[in-house]
């Protein structure tokens, strides 16, 4: 698959962000929405098919994007984009426009560790690709309230709270997400890079 941007990081490596392929990434992103630390992303007790089904009709939306980033080669996150004018959230915030909202879920440590300061490091790249290589002008993150490591993660990266807010019910394919009170925040291009 195509590279959607390519960023090297001094000390980490060259992170890549790719179009996620539902069928051929399945495994690696099925053993990582299945772990106990990835239950706000409301995946857990599903199949490997239901995940991949579930990332084989995102494909088919026009509004919401499902990427594979690797360091080096190696899958480090699942990172999603959404147009908030066509999500739940949207019904919950005034959508302004240039928003697109964003979704992440880090891969597990590996045997050595978390690398110190890599969170960091790939939040930027991500939010480059964004503001500047997709040319939006806000990210909007919508983690759920009780994901206190994510939330001050976001604020640490520049990211100003918003309300708390009601995300309705929705139904997805093989999947049902409950209603999810979601702390928004919000990154502006000109305070992620000020001229």
């Amino acid at each position: 698959m195509t590279d959607l941007h390519v960023q090297h990081i001094d000390g980490y490596g060259t992170v890549r962000i790719r179009p996620l392929d539902p069928e051929g990434d399945a495994d690696v992103v099925h053993a990582w929405v299945r772990e106990e630390r990835a239950a706000f992303w409301g995946m857990n007790g599903l199949t490997r098919d239901q995940v991949a089904e579930i990332y084989a009709h995102m494909a088919t939306l026009d509004t919401h994007h499902a990427h594979l980033v690797t360091k080096d080669g190696g899958p480090a996150a699942l990172f999603q984009t959404y147009e908030p004018s066509a999500d739940r959230v949207g019904e919950c915030y005034d959508v302004r426009p240039g928003d697109l909202g964003v979704h992440l879920l880090l891969a597990p440590a590996g045997p050595e560790g978390p690398h110190h300061g890599w969170t960091c490091a790939l939040l930027t790249v991500l939010t480059t690709y964004v503001l500047r290589g997709l040319g939006r002008q806000r990210v909007v993150v919508d983690p759920d309230v009780r994901n206190v490591r994510a939330i001050t993660r976001f604020e640490r990266q520049g990211f100003c709270r918003g309300p708390v807010v009601v995300l309705p019910e929705v139904d997805l394919p093989d999947v049902y997400l409950p209603e999810k009170h979601a702390q928004l925040a919000f990154l502006e291009r000109a305070v992620a890079f000020p001229e």
